[in-house]
């Protein structure tokens, strides 16, 4: 299934544009904290001391900004100065995460962007290349097989304006 191809429901993207952002962020930082920040060597956390990102998923109309700082993420308010945005979708972040979609790849198609520093935006991207993230995104982990049948078998059906 390409990008092009899935839209995020219009209800979800809704009500998920309606959520303030700073709590957002606190959840999302405290994710990288737990999934992310123990993976990253040393230097490149000290390359992200102080830095501000911010993550964008486009289609759901949310952004989350943080700041690493002595080696853990935490959120700030927006509307904080940025060194570096990142967007996509979050079909596109999904694939990524679970190393089934290659970052240049997403890039050179514009499904991908970055703004701002971009020797911090190939820092960050050479720093989740070297991590292997994919046992922590597999849908497996959230959601129970038996609802990932249901999918699979409605997808082969071709049925679902979602899939």
């Amino acid at each position: 299934m390409s990008s092009s191809t899935y839209q995020l429901p219009s209800v979800l993207k809704r009500a998920l544009s309606l959520l303030p952002a700073y709590p957002g962020s606190v959840l999302f930082a405290g994710a990288l904290n737990a999934v992310l920040a123990r993976h990253l060597p040393a230097d490149t956390l000290a390359q992200l001391d102080g830095r501000a990102l911010r993550i964008e998923a486009r289609d759901a109309g949310i952004g989350f900004d943080f700041v690493c700082r002595g080696g853990r993420f935490s959120a700030v308010r927006p509307p904080s100065e940025v060194a570096l945005t990142i967007s996509a979708s979050t079909h596109d972040f999904m694939l990524l995460a679970q190393r089934k979609e290659d970052p240049d790849t997403l890039f050179f198609s514009r499904r991908l962007t970055m703004e701002g520093d971009t020797e911090l935006g190939l820092l960050v991207k050479n720093a989740l290349d070297a991590t292997d993230l994919a046992t922590y995104f597999s849908p497996g982990r959230f959601v129970p097989e038996r609802w990932l049948r249901r999918v699979r078998e409605v997808k082969e059906k071709g049925a679902g304006p979602w899939m």
